[in-house]
């Protein structure tokens, strides 16, 4: 519970910030303008009846210089209610009992003017994010741990050697672009390359790809396409734990687990996987509510023996030793071993990139404009069945950021999140701020103002169709979280 608390006070922290200014970006916009800005609201504050009383939904703080400053119930967004203007506060009809001097509506203001207005929310998000990144660089500067040096190499699922990929190859060239360290980027260079460069055993060797690799099934197949490999070496072990009991240590090595030889520990994770889901198969409450979801009927799993299930044979090198041992014994309740991975990243030198304040800038926005141009490349897979399964609300957002308070994460995600509602808000659909661009946009080229009416009727089928993705995104974590 106290996890969630946490990671639900980040999301309403970083939504009030980039509510906040979002808002004031059409707020300041308005104000340069001279357009009454009649309220100015941060969250929603939809009213409820709650039958002996109605619940107005808003707190209002105070009112300054003809603006009245709110703040709703329901942090899911925010809103300025601006004189003249028909959006999601003003419908058709409130204009026209609109008692605001004509000079200062948003409606008898040029064009251009009403452009930059409706637009200063994405440039205020946009600028606020590469602000962040900056600052992130100033800050913290940039640790990471260079490709070519994780002398491991990388564990691959069964479709990437089938494309050529060897347990152990360290990629580090797609076609011709270099890699530097280890993130996400990499799967998408990878999902678009013609050629990989990997090295392997110290010499450089090309793969032909086809260059059109679903990124989505890369990431989320299990295992993924490719991950860190990982020795198969005990970090340490449990206290009182079965491991322990059997006379295994630290620094021992797994060679074989229920007489599957394995290597790395990617393997074994993967076999304890297979314990799990067999234990998951015959779970008859989690089947009814997954057949009732998808429509289907449950797949029928013979009944297996728990106590069969939870017995285990592995083969262990112990430190020191040159004759491996092999061992069988039981499972805890909760069917784990007590044993703990050695993690491969502490055997890599970490580079420390650090950045001057006016240096910082530069890299910023070159880091920002990399992520905003690698989310909007990844765009064309929410129209994939896979990817539609992804769409998520607050619930998936939330889920990224940390356990425990961090504040670099904290802002790295609040940067990405701003560019992503930067490029979320200026697609033309109507109810967005793009949609009112692109009406605006037809006002200067046609020399024709679209009527209020019709205006009025595209305000509100596009939010239709925002409650509907957003119903859908709800529903889908919905199910990530039941399942």
């Amino acid at each position: 519970m106290e996890t969630f608390f946490i990671k639900a006070l980040q999301l309403i922290l970083c939504f009030a910030i980039l509510i906040l200014l979002h808002e004031g970006g059409h707020f300041l916009f308005a104000k340069l303008f001279k357009v009454r800005v009649k309220k100015f609201c941060l969250f929603f504050d939809p009213s409820i009846n709650l039958g002996f009383k109605k619940f107005s939904g808003t707190l209002r703080l105070f009112t300054w210089r003809g603006t009245d400053y709110h703040i709703g119930w329901l942090p899911l967004g925010g809103y300025v209610n601006i004189a003249g203007m028909i959006d999601e506060s003003t419908s058709a009809e409130e204009l026209e009992k609109d008692d605001t001097p004509r000079e200062n509506m948003f409606m008898y203001k040029p064009a251009w003017q009403r452009l930059l207005i409706m637009v200063g929310g994405v440039l205020v998000n946009f600028l606020l994010a590469l602000f962040i990144y900056a600052m992130i660089l100033f800050t913290w500067g940039r640790e990471y741990v260079p490709i070519d040096k994780m002398t491991h190499g990388f564990k691959f699922n069964e479709t990437a050697q089938q494309l050529g990929f060897r347990d152990g190859d360290i990629p580090i060239k797609a076609d011709d672009k270099a890699f530097t360290l280890y993130d996400a980027n990499i799967f998408r260079d990878i999902s678009e390359a013609k050629t990989v460069t990997v090295l392997r055993e110290g010499t450089e060797v090309a793969l032909s790809l086809p260059g059109d690799l679903n990124l989505i099934e890369m990431l989320q197949s299990q295992p993924r396409f490719m991950d860190i490999l990982a020795p198969a070496v005990i970090d340490s072990v449990q206290s009182g734990g079965p491991a322990e009991v059997v006379g295994i240590k630290a620094g021992d090595k797994l060679l074989a687990f229920n007489g599957d030889s394995l290597s790395t520990w990617n393997e074994f994770n993967q076999k304890m996987g297979q314990i799990r889901d067999v234990l998951l198969a015959q779970q008859p409450a989690k089947q009814g509510l997954l057949s009732s979801c998808s429509g289907t009927a449950a797949t029928t799993v013979a009944p297996v023996d728990s106590a069969a299930l939870r017995r285990v044979t592995a083969v262990v090198l112990h430190a020191g030793a040159t004759t491996p041992d092999t061992l069988t014994f039981d499972l805890d309740k909760d069917f784990r071993m007590g044993i703990f991975m050695h993690n491969p990243m502490a055997d890599y030198p970490v580079t420390t990139q650090t950045y001057g304040f006016l240096e910082s800038f530069p890299a910023g926005v070159a880091h920002g404009w990399e992520v905003l141009s690698g989310y909007v490349a990844d765009l064309k897979y929410l129209f994939t069945a896979e990817g539609a399964k992804s769409v998520g609300s607050f619930g998936a957002i939330g889920s990224m950021f940390p356990d425990a308070w961090d504040w670099h994460r904290f802002w790295s995600l609040t940067a990405f999140i701003s560019l992503m509602l930067a490029f979320m808000n200026i697609l033309p659909i109507p109810a967005l701020d793009g949609g009112h661009v692109l009406f605006l946009l037809y006002e200067v080229i046609t020399r024709r103002k679209p009527s209020d009416k019709f205006l009025g009727i595209a305000q509100s089928i596009g939010m239709i169709l925002l409650f509907a993705l957003m119903g859908y995104a709800i529903f889908n974590d919905l199910l990530r979280f039941v399942f």
